[in-house]
């Protein structure tokens, strides 16, 4: 009994801390908040406001910062409840646990009474920060940065990250008397000689050799893109042939891993004509290149290409076309182009976690307002590239702990070399995009969402109006998705008139849409009726889930859009203006940023 009394008494001077530093915080946010109770009041309740910017030499003034509140009274009652957790959890010494988060759930952390009772406080503190966030009295985008940036302090500061508080990391440095601590150095320095982190054993993989390794060959190229036509895989093709156009922020074959998950292959099988725009990554040669540029250079030549192509054997002349993300905004507003010209050269569009409404960009809208996109154009908007580690670091702190702080520890604390796996191979292969292209895209799609607005924009000499594009439309979103929200995918809906079907799958941005029949994995849900309400979550009310991968019904409905069967082509191109140049996956794809 002694022992257990003076064990509680060794955690008396940090409660008697504790209850003072809330005390003194409190009371600074109340002072705060009688001082500015006159200028800022809600309900009457005396708010804290922080100050707004001063004006800036040469009379520009600084956008005013925005105006973030919190009522004492919430600010208490999270101390209290803070106090009353700090006070059980010390209650308990070094006996506590770390409970619900898989980055203390081996055995190491639970025989560690130190590494376990930090993370712990660790935990407790995050909570309470997130109750915080989530008290202030801001609008929404304040609200969702200051939420974004405890989140990132909450994964920077895990003692999981840090070899004096990770038990597993310390037990892995005795066991192998070291080598882990050597091998973690050795891993740092590699990937600071190679300028990023390594999420997967980069060395195990090579594009056209166990990646991308659909047979097939470049029929096209230009300073832009190179276009891949593959090679036939049923006796019979159907005249329409079907051209993809994947994301320019990233590299192609993520629709080609592996023969068991590729979506180009899948579609050759199918006994379709298939062939996929491979962008160029940008250089400095390609520096000034614009949103026109990608527009009419790119996935404009790339549809007159293949209609060239299939001429003699497609009555129709028209063609079956798909764009991934980035890929399907492209290739809609190309559509768009065409159609204001007078031109309707698709069948039909399949659009994969794409797009076109940009009203509801999830978490990514924390990125932007009118400073950050004139910064950028101010940086970039007349030449210059955007390296593609930057985009690449952005998209990885969207979940911090599981891509980056994991591989950090992993990596590095203890000295291991992550497994192979091909999809973060091909997420660590990032590519640049043109200062111009970038800074155009950023304004008029995620700022103003200008893009679905009928005639807000002119690109390529044409007014830019979606409800031209009048074709059947297959409109793919999945439900995890923190890239393109599940409602920003829906939105399309809204904004296509021709004939449509909505699939929402399991899963997120990449891994719903990679999703093979053949593994009879994550579900898929589809609305019967043809209604299309103007929220995906009143959709989702009349939707039926079925098992499994929505492959197959996409397939049965690009059938019915693909016209009648032919025979396959012996030869690449057409044999006169097209001949292939190079075997796939090309040239292009091969150049690292």
């Amino acid at each position: 009994m002694k022992q257990q009394a003076t064990g509680a008494d060794a955690f008396a001077p940090f409660q008697k801390a504790l209850s003072e530093g809330w005390t003194q915080a409190l009371a600074s946010f109340q002072q705060s908040a009688a001082k500015g109770a006159a200028a800022f009041d809600v309900g009457g309740s005396p708010l804290w406001q922080i100050p707004q910017m001063p004006q800036m030499p040469g009379g520009a003034k600084m956008p005013d910062l925005p105006k973030i509140a919190i009522d004492p009274q919430k600010l208490q009652s999270i101390q209290q409840q803070y106090v009353a957790e700090a006070t059980a959890l010390w209650s308990q010494g070094f006996q506590a646990k770390p409970e619900g988060d898989k980055r203390f759930a081996s055995d190491a952390w639970g025989s560690n009474p130190l590494a376990a009772f930090s993370a712990a406080v660790y935990l407790l503190n995050g909570r309470t920060m997130l109750n915080m966030a989530e008290a202030i009295d801001a609008d929404e985008k304040t609200k969702a940065r200051l939420r974004f940036a405890v989140e990132q302090w909450m994964a920077a500061s895990s003692p999981s990250n840090s070899l004096a508080f990770n038990a597993e990391a310390q037990k892995k440095a005795i066991d192998s008397q070291g080598e882990s601590i050597a091998k973690g150095i050795q891993n740092l320095l590699n990937d600071v000689k190679q300028g990023h982190m390594s999420m997967t054993d980069e060395s195990a993989f090579e594009v056209g050799r166990n990646v991308a390794t659909t047979e097939g060959a470049v029929v096209f190229e230009n300073e832009f893109f190179q276009l891949l036509e593959y090679k036939p895989l049923t006796a019979k093709v159907y005249e329409r042939p079907f051209l993809l156009v994947p994301p320019c922020i990233n590299k192609f074959y993520i629709l080609d891993l592996q023969p068991e998950n590729s979506l180009i292959r899948y579609a050759n099988e199918q006994g379709h004509r298939v062939f996929v725009v491979s962008w160029r990554n940008p250089d400095e040669s390609l520096a000034k290149a614009t949103w026109d540029d990608y527009i009419e250079n790119a996935a404009i030549q790339a549809i007159h290409t293949v209609q060239d192509i299939s001429g003699p054997t497609n009555k129709s002349g028209q063609i079956n076309t798909l764009g991934f993300c980035v890929g399907g905004t492209i290739l809609s507003t190309a559509l768009a182009v065409l159609a204001g010209r007078g031109e309707k050269p698709a069948a039909s569009v399949t659009l994969l976690t794409t797009f076109l409404d940009f009203s509801d960009t999830g978490i990514l809208d924390i990125f932007v307002d009118e400073p950050m996109v004139a910064y950028r154009e101010m940086q970039l908007g007349k030449g210059g590239l955007l390296p593609g580690g930057d985009l690449a670091s952005t998209f990885s702190f969207l979940r911090p702990n599981d891509l980056v702080w994991n591989y950090v520890v992993g990596n590095y604390l203890k000295g291991e070399t992550p497994p192979p796996f091909d999809l973060l191979y091909w997420n660590s292969d990032a590519t640049n995009l043109p200062g111009p292209f970038y800074a155009w895209y950023l304004r008029n799609t995620y700022h103003e969402n200008k893009l679905a607005k009928p005639n807000a924009l002119t690109v390529c000499g044409q007014k830019i109006d979606l409800g031209k594009i009048d074709i059947p439309a297959y409109i793919y979103g999945s439900r995890e998705d923190h890239i393109v929200p599940i409602g920003g995918a829906y939105a399309s809906t809204q904004l296509l008139p021709g004939k449509k079907r909505f699939v929402m799958g399991a899963s997120g941005h990449i891994a719903g849409v990679i999703n093979p029949p053949a593994k009879k994995k994550r579900s898929h849900w589809i609305r019967e009726d043809g209604k299309f309400p103007k929220t995906q979550a009143e959709w989702l009310t009349g939707a039926t889930e079925h098992p499994g991968s929505w492959w197959t019904d996409w397939a049965q409905w690009l059938k019915g859009h693909a016209g009648k069967q032919i025979p396959a082509p012996k030869v690449y191109g057409n044999g006169k203006a097209y001949k292939a140049i190079e075997p796939a996956p090309g040239r292009y794809v091969k150049a690292r940023a």
